[in-house]
């Protein structure tokens, strides 16, 4: 298997992911500054252009983050990321769609559409006048998380689950690009230091991200 990286909160989270699980996979690096990810090679084996991206022993590649979690867990059971039973299983997967549609998407997008204009403007299509309601939904929703994280060491729970990678990875990449965490979250901003905290938090960063003026990344 080959992994394919890039600095970006999306592939930390992967970095995250396979520290947690203990697995190593040779990678080869996608400049995405560059727009590598949006041109052949590297479209010719994701048509998405995303990145990660995992490409299989057989050729296929797997281009989206919570299919390579989903297909690592079920490849490296132990420690489960996502659950051991049905149960444990759909609850992160409920909280990992929760998150990503009502918080990190927009954050992403908020970013992608102001400070991130230049670089994204002839990648996609960019909506700048959406900027500022996107960041609004964010806070919005940490708002209501917070309520949610009241007396719970992490997102589902006792259990550390790929929700807190994907959330932790976004939140710390917002707080670099003006959109940090509002101080009054107590519940929120206890569960990030949490996960701050764990060595796979300071491991994932990308060898390059100090040097690329980026947090988070």
């Amino acid at each position: 298997m080959k992994l394919y990286d890039a600095l970006g909160p999306n592939p930390r989270a992967m970095r995250m992911f396979l520290a947690e699980k203990g697995i190593t996979i040779p990678s080869a690096n996608i400049d995405m500054m560059a727009a590598e990810n949006r041109k052949p090679p590297y479209t010719d084996r994701n048509p998405g252009g995303q990145v990660p991206a995992l490409e299989l022993d057989n050729g296929k590649c797997i281009g989206e983050t919570v299919a390579i979690f989903e297909y690592l867990e079920e490849k490296h059971p132990t420690p489960a990321l996502i659950g051991t039973t049905a149960e444990e299983r759909a609850e992160a997967r409920q909280w990992q769609r929760r998150v990503e549609l009502q918080i990190t998407e927009h954050l992403y997008n908020g970013f992608r559409y102001s400070e991130g204009l230049q670089m994204f403007k002839d990648r996609m299509r960019v909506l700048p006048e959406a900027s500022a309601g996107l960041k609004a939904i964010v806070q919005d929703k940490l708002k209501w998380l917070d309520n949610l994280l009241e007396g719970k060491q992490y997102i589902a729970g006792d259990r550390f689950t790929v929700a807190d990678i994907i959330l932790y990875c976004a939140l710390d990449f917002g707080a670099g690009v003006k959109q940090p965490i509002d101080p009054s979250l107590k519940n929120v901003n206890a569960w990030f230091k949490r996960v701050d905290s764990r060595p796979s938090a300071k491991s994932s960063r990308h060898p390059d991200s100090a040097k690329s003026g980026m947090r988070g990344v």
